[in-house]
């Protein structure tokens, strides 16, 4: 079945390249250098990306095909979060909930004291920076994909559970709670 709007929504949009940000492509490479650093995402071989005015623009070779279309706004998205990746960078914050929970930031470690027999160290990849206040954990850097995949890893360390609200969740995430038994009175 033939798609009647042909246009990818997102892929279509120019991405607006800010001041000392720089965007240049080479051999199926895409390397986007701003003040924060530099990213670097392979392209598929449907996809271009071509920079002319302060603006680039992605295409792709078949815009009818489906997965060319879906093709089109990922790599989109990709550069446009590169962008702002490389100008304003990303962050995601957890907070630790729990009596007697705590996390201290050892060197290149995170040490996690949540409940379990021994404490839990979380070795801090590269091209991100924790920050921890109190029982709340800053996860930043440059990378979307990383910051995002590093929160999502410290999470699952300990996962909010259901009945008592105890453990690691994104702030502002709403667990919902379970009831617990309920206790027989006696007759």
């Amino acid at each position: 079945m033939k798609c009647t709007n042909p246009m990818s929504r997102i892929g279509k949009k120019p991405i607006i390249i800010p001041a000392g940000v720089t965007v240049t492509v080479a051999d199926s490479l895409v390397r986007v250098t701003g003040p924060k650093g530099t990213l670097e995402q392979k392209l598929h071989p449907h996809v271009t990306v071509t920079v002319a005015d302060g603006a680039a623009e992605v295409s792709v070779k078949k815009p009818d095909l489906k997965d060319d279309r879906a093709l089109w706004g990922l790599f989109g998205s990709l550069v446009r979060s590169m962008v702002v990746g490389v100008t304003v960078g990303f962050e995601k914050k957890l907070e630790v909930q729990g009596v007697g929970y705590k996390v201290v930031l050892q060197g290149n470690d995170v040490r996690f004291d949540v409940g379990f027999s021994h404490p839990v160290l979380f070795p801090v990849p590269n091209g991100i920076t924790i920050t921890i206040d109190k029982n709340v954990i800053s996860v930043q850097g440059i990378s979307k994909q990383l910051v995002g995949e590093t929160a999502a890893r410290i999470r699952k360390i300990r996962k909010p559970e259901p009945y008592k609200g105890k453990g690691i969740r994104y702030v502002g995430e709403v667990v919902r709670r379970k009831v617990g038994k309920a206790m027989k009175t006696a007759a």
